[in-house]
């Protein structure tokens, strides 16, 4: 993550810690997010090309009640400093940081087919008792490995899938 989205992240998550009011400044970041990934939205905000001031008052244009005045003002400060290319990281940030404060984890299962909906509470479950946290598991799907899964849990990844297993005895047969 770059420095800049980084310092953007802690200020957010300083200011809505303060506010009492992490969830709330979490939905408003989901928010500006889609909005800045809005490619009508993106033309104009994003483009270098228009004055600031005129980016600027782009944003005031939108009819966005629900980010309130403090929502509205970070958005205004992204564009003004050009960081609406960093809303991704910067959300990404916040997200860990809250997660941290709240003793949770972020965890991505990748599987082959998709898991039933027991089968990811079950894991949930599981990765919650194992690492005594509140786990926040996402499931994804690629076929590319064939079987087996691909855990994430933070910064830690365990390749338990097919495609690397066959990939290992691949390399085995050739070296010997």
């Amino acid at each position: 993550m770059a420095r800049s989205a980084s310092r953007y992240a802690r200020a957010i998550f300083e200011l809505a810690t303060e506010q009492k009011a992490v969830d709330r400044w979490s939905e408003r970041l989901r928010t500006i997010q889609e909005i800045f990934h809005d490619p009508a939205a993106r033309a104009v905000l994003a483009n270098p090309s228009l004055p600031t001031e005129t980016r600027v008052k782009a944003v005031d244009a939108l009819d966005l009640p629900g980010l309130g005045p403090e929502g509205l003002n970070l958005m205004r400060l992204l564009v003004a400093r050009h960081r609406v290319e960093r809303i991704d990281e910067i959300v990404e940030g916040y997200e860990t940081l809250a997660d941290d404060a709240a003793g949770r984890v972020r965890a991505t299962v990748t599987t082959a087919i998709p898991l039933s909906e027991a089968d990811r509470e079950a894991l949930g479950r599981d990765l919650s008792r194992g690492l005594q946290k509140d786990v926040r598991l996402e499931a994804r799907v690629d076929p590319a490995i064939l079987g087996g899964l691909v855990l994430e849990v933070g910064d830690r990844l365990t390749d338990a899938s097919v495609a690397t297993r066959l990939d290992q005895l691949r390399r085995q047969v050739l070296v010997q």
